[in-house]
């Protein structure tokens, strides 16, 4: 069973190094290993070409190829110059457990497994990164193994189901990743979920970077015509609030203020309850509120925007 692993970078000078020493401190390694620049303007280019490769490792199973485009376009370049039946993918930006290409890939052994959707988990080391993991990743005690979508950043799929899909969605620039799960499920692909395939997600630093995240996410949601139940309920809720703000504000009545005074900050405990024990900080008191806030704008305007183009 020969394994192809790839990556796509643009821009990622800071974040490929740590994922290519993931990627060579692994217990199992790729047949052949291929990494497609979508045209970094930055040292990333560079930084593979100065990277100290093992000695034990064959040079020529490492291919370096540039195709300009969105990381659909580099991933599909990178599937159509494999030679392996099993790609194994991630993203630069995350580090890999040492066990990852021997977990993620060792389903395969039953010929019925088209696609492998490995774990993934934030490594988060400043208040902030650790607060930001748990409104972007899945986590642990949230995982429905039976209806987990596989993402980029851990997935394993044969090379044929790929084909069967046509590839991932090169019209789509922000969640190639989760259309190209949609469309592995409306064509029943047998999709296993391995939680010992483990890829560390290293988070967004600001609330600035998290906004344009956020955005992002939404935007590529809203152009594929996937609209989640979360989002309806995002804007439910900033419905109400404005049903509420825009009357009080012109009548002044009291009880309309009760209400926003009991609602706001009931909103605000809310965002710290349901994720604070994943983080176990004081400090998040702080930062949960404000991230909650920002994803939901950012949400929000990243619908309206991808859904008027």
């Amino acid at each position: 069973m020969k394994i192809s692993f790839i990556a796509t970078v643009y821009n990622e000078e800071s974040a490929v190094k740590p994922l290519l020493q993931s990627l060579f401190s692994q217990s199992k390694f790729p047949d052949e290993i291929i990494i497609v620049d979508g045209g970094s303007t930055d040292n990333t280019v560079s930084e593979i070409s100065s990277f100290k490769f093992p000695d034990s490792c064959d040079k020529a199973k490492i291919k370096l190829l540039f195709k300009t485009g969105n990381r659909s376009v580099g991933r599909n370049e990178a599937i159509k110059n494999s030679t392996s039946e099993i790609i194994v993918c991630s993203d630069s930006g995350c580090t890999l457990d040492k066990d990852w290409i021997k977990n993620i890939t060792k389903p395969f052994a039953n010929s019925k497994v088209d696609v492998v959707a490995g774990y993934y988990k934030g490594e988060g080391k400043k208040i902030f990164e650790k607060c930001l993991i748990p409104y972007v990743l899945v986590m642990p005690d949230r995982v429905d193994s039976r209806n987990f979508l596989p993402a980029t950043r851990s997935m394993a799929f044969r090379k044929s189901i790929w084909e069967k899909v046509k590839g991932f969605p090169e019209e789509f620039s922000n969640n190639e990743d989760y259309v190209f799960a949609k469309r592995l499920k409306k064509i029943n692909a047998n999709i296993l979920f391995e939680k010992k395939a483990i890829v560390n997600w290293i988070p967004r630093a600001n609330l600035k970077e998290s906004f344009i995240m956020f955005y992002r996410f939404a935007k590529g949601d809203a152009e594929s015509h996937i609209i989640r139940p979360k989002v309806i309920l995002i804007f439910l809720r900033y419905t109400v609030g404005i049903f509420l703000i825009v009357p009080y504000a012109i009548s002044k009545s009291d009880l309309l203020l009760n209400i926003l005074f009991f609602i706001m900050p009931a909103y605000i405990l809310w965002s710290i309850i349901k994720n604070y024990k994943y983080v176990g900080d004081s400090r998040a008191i702080f930062h949960l509120p404000l991230i909650q806030i920002t994803s939901d704008v950012a949400v929000m305007v990243g619908t309206v925007r991808g859904l008027i183009g």
